[in-house]
């Protein structure tokens, strides 16, 4: 039990806690969880001649789509660990690594 709420405990933290990442004027914030938070243009350079709503747009599917790639890259990840845990005799079926 202490455990688990040390793992929540941490999960919690990472959570919160913010990255930034900026190149050329496009700034995107990843929680610690690697979920992309918030994806925004500085200026207008890398988007010229759009107009807000369409910046706007822009930025929600850069988001969401590095968030889907994060996903399913994480379910891959979950499922190859447990075919080595599985060959290890260490079947750990979702808990630990289904995410």
């Amino acid at each position: 039990m202490k455990l688990q709420q040390e793992a929540m405990k941490v999960k919690k933290e990472l959570e919160n806690t913010l990255i930034e990442a900026e190149v050329n004027w496009l700034v995107v914030t990843v929680n610690g969880e690697m979920k992309v938070e918030k994806t925004e243009f500085e200026t207008d350079e890398l988007v010229p001649g759009l107009n807000e709503a369409q910046k706007e747009a822009l930025a929600k599917a850069i988001t969401e789509a590095v968030n889907k790639w994060v996903k399913k890259s994480q379910e891959v990840a979950a499922e190859k660990m447990q075919g080595v845990m599985s060959a290890m005799g260490m079947n750990m079926p979702g808990g630990m690594w289904g995410m």
